[in-house]
This record gives structure tokens, C-alpha cells and sequence, in this order.
């Protein structure tokens, strides 16, 4: 019987969707490794997670698995592929054609799962029309609202220094892009209609040199 699907209720949190994401890497690799079926305890017991909050959060999109036996792995992953809407390609412009923009332009997790890069963009003239390692033309800045409309772009990658960052957040907005990655050492706010994913890599190694100080907390 196959699960019995629901829409799920407004407000479902930020934490949740994450966690979908690892529970689909989890059963990525299950499938692996062949498995067929794992129980929310296993899932739990394997790769270190909470087996109660695996069977709340999928609780909100749905009936799934059977009592006794567990989840099908490959019936599940589809199901959360579905939910995170990675059946459908989504097409990512890099601002910023430094080290990092550079390095996750071809990233393969960046092309890979729904996902591909179709631009990448700099303000320097020195830098356009170089080609990235993964294949890539850099391409002058001045064209980034053009690149979104023609290519189609759904999310913006930002790698740009922070003073510029708001700057390139308002064009990519103004553009038309409703969901924005930013690796730029700033906080960028979300407008109603846009999401933000803020990635500070210095404050997730300044969170562990507390840590290193305070290992008991």
C-alpha cells in the first residue's frame, strides 16, 4: 500500500526541513549498501539521530512505513526527493569568482540531486572570461540580471566580500531569484517573498574554539 500522503501544515520550521535533507543522505546511503527496509530506531541507532524526532517530522508530510517493519528505503527517499521538490532542476547562479565561488561552482553537490550551475559571475575585470576547474567562463557582473532571466535562475550563491554583499543580494532579488545561499561574512535579511540561507564559515570555527576552551558545556 503506498504511504498516505498529506499536505503539510504552514509553519513548518527550519530545523525540520534540514533535517529532512539528513535523513535523505542517510537513506542515500542505505540504498548503498542494499537495504530495503530500516526502522526510524535503526536510522536512529546508525547515524547518531532521534529516533521519536524521525518519526515526528515525517509525521507532518505523511503515514509512512509499516508498524513492525520499518521503512522502505527506497520509498521513503523518493517520498522526501518529493518534499524537497529535487524532481525538478533548479538552476544556481555564483557571485563571485574568488577561491571559495570558484570551489563551489564545481562542487559536485552543486550539480548533482536537482541542482545545476549555470553561471558564474565577477566584478573583476581581470577575471572574466577565465575559465573556472570545473569548465566554467567567468562572466562579468555586469550581466547577472540578464544571466537570472534568460537562464532562468533560481537561487543565488553569494561568495562576494561582505561590504558588497547587500549590494549583490538587491540585484539578485530585483532580478527575479526568490531563495539566496550567502557564504559573505554578513547577515542578509530575508524579505517576505525571498529566503536566506546564511553561511558564516568563521563563526562555525569560532563555535568550536569555544568548545576547545569549554569542553564540559
Amino acid at each position: 500500500m503506498p504511504p498516505k500522503r498529506r499536505t503539510p501544515p504552514d509553519g513548518i520550521s527550519d530545523l525540520t526541513i534540514a533535517r529532512l535533507s539528513i535523513y535523505l543522505r542517510c537513506l542515500q546511503q542505505l540504498e548503498a549498501e542494499e537495504m530495503v527496509t530500516v526502522s526510524s530506531q535503526d536510522l536512529a541507532d546508525r547515524f547518531h539521530l532521534n529516533s521519536a524526532q524521525i518519526r515526528k517530522d515525517l509525521a507532518y508530510f505523511g503515514e509512512f512505513g509499516i508498524r513492525g517493519v520499518g521503512y522502505n528505503v527506497r520509498e521513503l527517499m523518493d517520498h522526501l526527493i518529493g518534499i524537497l521538490a529535487l524532481d525538478e532542476e533548479r538552476r544556481v547562479v555564483v557571485v563571485g569568482a574568488g577561491n571559495l565561488g570558484t570551489a563551489l561552482s564545481h562542487f559536485s553537490g552543486f550539480n548533482t540531486g536537482g541542482f545545476r550551475i549555470v553561471g558564474i559571475v565577477d566584478s573583476d575585470p581581470q577575471k572574466a572570461g577565465r575559465r573556472t576547474p570545473g569548465g566554467m567562463t567567468v562572466e562579468p557582473a555586469s550581466r547577472l540580471t540578464e544571466i537570472i532571466r534568460t537562464r532562468k535562475v533560481h537561487i543565488g550563491v553569494i561568495t562576494v566580500p561582505s561590504a558588497a554583499a547587500p549590494r549583490v543580494f538587491d540585484e539578485l532579488v530585483a532580478a527575479g531569484v526568490h531563495a539566496v545561499l550567502n557564504f559573505a561574512p554578513t547577515q542578509l535579511k530575508e524579505r517576505p517573498d525571498v529566503k536566506v540561507r546564511n553561511v558564516d564559515l568563521k563563526v562555525n570555527l569560532e563555535f568550536l574554539s569555544f568548545f576547545l576552551r569549554h569542553p564540559q558545556r
